[in-house]
């Protein structure tokens, strides 16, 4: 029997791609420490850093005032996302020429599966960087593995303007030296838990019995083994569909008021709602993003029975994860929520379930159109989980 053909990934990060675009429109920026983001009085959170700015210990999703404490003369440029969007659409688009086989996972980041090109992953590789830096004047780094996960993890290895190649066969090798923090899904917690049992590196969690992490850590240990001795065959994505569809507030002020905000989430619950029914989507896993006053940031999510693009399931679906996740009382700083796993909107098939799914559907589509005339806040949901939408006065 065969074997399996050996795949060769290409993983590619734009370097500080916010920072990058703004140090072409203003070269004065260049090697100064600097950070897109919001104000610190508007409680504003970075976007990305500078490499300069990085040195002092500055980075993305740090609230500015912690960030302008670290480094009290880092400047704060206002972010201009629709600028970013047009030179990251310049970059993929060399990136397409390429290979058809491309999943674009970010705005900064995407895959490249070329194994139908014969010439060397590092050739490739090698070949468009210098393209992208010399047709848009962005720096970026390449990981080329002959895996996803060991592509990324090369690419964070080389940044910034660099190129990893993993050569086959070799992967475990590489991972083994790195720390835990560049393996996926190792977060805190997880790290915590390895660290307790003598594992602080990747190659400690690959010389680790397989079955022992398994009744340890459940499926997700079998995961960490695999991926811990670089194995990883997921597919090179393409098509560049929308992972998720998603909508999230930060509060002006901590919020431990229960009903405003269950209040919140479902006027966020209507926005995800809204958004799926006009791209024809139904979503079947739902997802709450929680940032407490710590900046810690926690996510919950379930998969439903069926996909679903109606807000009074979201709604349901995301109150019980908000009840499931926040102690009693606990002030909240931002909520999010997302819905992914996407097909096309399904109806039960029974006669009556039939019917309420349609009255359901045709429910939701009245309420698109009066907020499509009126304004998003013509109709919205109560605060406790079993009301439905309501009107509001729209005043004189």
């Amino acid at each position: 029997m065969a074997g399996k053909e050996t795949r060769t990934i290409l993983h590619m990060d734009l370097d500080a791609f916010f920072c990058s675009v703004e140090e072409l429109l203003d070269p004065s920026l260049k090697g100064t420490a600097f950070a897109v983001g919001a104000p610190a009085e508007a409680r504003g959170v970075l976007a990305t850093a500078s490499y300069a700015a990085r040195k002092f210990g500055v980075h993305s999703a740090m609230p500015t005032g912690q960030a302008l404490r670290l480094c009290p003369k880092l400047k704060i440029v206002s972010g201009r996302h629709g600028l970013y969007a047009e030179h990251s659409k310049k970059v993929m688009a060399v990136l397409a020429e390429a290979t058809p086989f491309l999943e674009v996972t970010s705005i900064d980041e995407a895959y490249l599966d070329v194994t139908h090109d014969k010439r060397p992953g590092a050739e490739i590789a090698a070949a468009l960087k210098k393209r992208i830096r010399t047709e848009t004047g962005l720096p970026c780094s390449f990981g080329v593995a002959s895996n996803k996960l060991v592509a990324k993890i090369a690419t964070n290895v080389g940044k910034p303007d660099g190129l990893v190649v993993v050569p086959p066969g070799r992967e475990a090798g590489f991972l083994a030296p790195l720390p835990m923090e560049m393996l996926w899904g190792a977060g805190p917690k997880t790290r915590e838990r390895l660290a307790a049992l003598g594992m602080r590196t990747i190659g400690d969690v690959a010389r680790w019995n397989a079955a022992d992490l398994e009744r340890r850590f459940g499926v997700f240990g079998a995961d960490l083994s695999l991926h811990a001795n670089g194995l990883d065959d997921g597919p090179v994505e393409a098509g560049g569909e929308a992972k998720s569809v998603s909508e999230e507030t930060t509060f002006p002020k901590d919020v431990s008021d229960a009903r405003a905000l269950a209040q919140t989430l479902a006027s966020l619950c209507e926005g995800v709602a809204a958004s799926l029914r006009k791209e024809g989507l139904a979503a079947r896993t739902i997802r709450l993003k929680i940032r407490w006053p710590s900046f810690e940031l926690i996510t919950r999510q379930t998969t439903l029975p069926e996909p679903t693009d109606l807000e009074s399931r979201i709604v349901e679906t995301a109150r019980a994860l908000l009840a499931a996740a926040r102690p009693a009382g606990k002030p909240v700083r931002l909520l999010g929520v997302a819905a992914a796993n996407f097909s096309a909107p399904s109806r039960q098939a029974g006669l009556f379930d039939a019917a309420s799914s349609r009255r359901q559907a045709s429910f939701a589509r009245a309420l698109d159109r009066v907020r499509s005339r009126f304004g998003k806040d013509a109709l919205r949901w109560g605060a406790d989980a079993g009301d439905g939408p309501s009107t509001q006065d729209p005043g004189p």
